[in-house]
């Protein structure tokens, strides 16, 4: 007798979960279809804000998420067996909201999502301002410092916050980047009858309290004298604090064109010194990803204030010497090796950490570490460059070429 054919999964045979978005107009707003989940629903789950916001005639149990809220969420599909659950979501689930999370943890089969406009969608269209040209920054559980790679002149965010002190707090860092001319507006209870706008400029934000449901509106100005610093790879140098261990900005640009970041991945910066590689790494998208690896402590806290300052917090700073602190560590899929190379097992270590097609870029200064690159390029191919830069300065009433140590850089392409 032929065995029996396998049965679907899980996620096929219960009921999907149902996510709903909600705006600050209650009921009011919501469409037809929404309406009808919610009357359809055995359990509703959501803040007790949103609960609040569906009238009594609804029957279903109404169950408050506890805080945290995580533990929750992974635990929905066992908590109400056999009950069509319903989710309240503030505006579209699915705009970093509960929605994408619980596509996340129980998989797009097992979530179906009724979307309401979302507070970007409402505070464009209350400015006159075009959805696709407008950046989006979400700080909500996040450093309000992801918003200085942005904040350029003449560009307009949208800055979600999670508390009422979030506008001010945006005001705060454009003034410390010297865009204090920025104009300000802070639109709180989006679509709800107690919509209202807070105004004002970064340098003199006079608000600081708002709501708890507000999104920070932003046209950027850059106040006279300020240089606005670029997502392309060679800041000046002057941009990181550093004790003379830092890959020089010329130097810099042409190693990060061979690292060839590209969004969403992973590089790993060994012997990170101030930290420049990997924060510009982290600049040039905001899904990519960089670990630091750098022995000396005082060097390690250095490349943490550099990154906060800009822009990118989220620079993960590994406190060890390579090889030994690269054992653990996710998978790269570009290295730069820019102390170290030298020291025994680190290139290979690198290598091997490498998938295919993954990038290893490594600098040396020294005729003991431009051997080891000529045995790497004699081995394993690659390219093998020389840079040599020199400044202009001055030589009396004249102006002459200083140079600066040439640097050697040998990049290879995994096969």
């Amino acid at each position: 007798m032929p065995a029996a054919a396998p049965g679907p999964s899980p996620a096929t045979t219960a009921s999907p979960v149902v996510v709903v978005g909600i705006g600050a107009d209650g009921w009011d707003g919501l469409s037809p279809a929404a309406r009808r989940s919610i009357e359809a629903a055995d359990v509703l789950r959501g803040s007790a804000r949103q609960l609040a916001l569906v009238p009594p005639g609804a029957a279903a149990e109404r169950v408050p998420w506890p805080s945290p809220v995580a533990p929750a969420l992974r635990a929905l599909p066992a908590a109400h067996p056999g009950r069509r659950v319903v989710v309240l979501a503030s505006g579209d689930p699915m705009l970093s909201g509960i929605g994408t999370s619980l596509v996340r943890l129980l998989g797009p089969g097992a979530v179906d999502v009724v979307p309401h406009p979302s507070s970007v969608t409402l505070a464009c269209a209350r400015l006159g301002w075009a959805v696709e040209e407008t950046q989006v920054v979400s700080v909500v559980g996040r450093p309000v410092e992801l918003v200085a790679p942005h904040a350029t002149p003449g560009r307009r965010l949208l800055v979600l916050g999670s508390d009422t002190g979030t506008p001010a707090a945006v005001a705060a860092l454009l003034a410390s980047l010297g865009s204090g001319g920025s104009r300000l507006t802070a639109l709180a209870q989006l679509g709800g009858p107690g919509e209202r706008a807070f105004t004002g400029t970064a340098a003199g934000w006079p608000h600081p309290e708002t709501d708890p449901l507000v999104i920070t509106a932003v046209e950027v100005v850059a106040d006279p004298g300020t240089v606005p610093l670029p997502t392309v790879p060679g800041l000046p140098d002057d941009a990181y604090e550093h004790d003379g261990q830092l890959t020089k900005r010329d130097v810099r640009a042409v190693t990060l064109a061979r690292l060839a970041p590209l969004p969403g991945q992973l590089l790993w910066d060994v012997g990170a010194g101030a930290g420049s590689i990997g924060i510009e790494w982290l600049r040039t998208h905001p899904s990519c990803r960089a670990v630091a690896i750098e022995a000396h402590p005082d060097r390690a806290a250095r490349v943490r204030r550099n990154a906060v300052r800009l822009g990118v917090p989220g620079l993960d700073v590994v406190e060890g010497r390579a090889p030994e602190a690269l054992a653990g560590l996710p998978a790269p899929d570009a290295v730069f090796v820019g102390g170290g190379a030298t020291a025994p097992g680190v290139l290979d270590a690198c290598w091997d950490a490498l998938p295919a097609g993954g990038r290893l870029v490594v600098n040396a200064v020294t005729l003991e570490s431009e051997a080891v690159l000529a045995d790497r390029y004699a081995r394993c191919g690659g390219e093998l460059v020389r840079l040599g830069v020199a400044h202009g300065t001055p030589v009396g009433g004249f102006t002459g070429w200083k140079a600066a140590m040439p640097v050697t850089i040998w990049s290879g392409v995994k096969p």
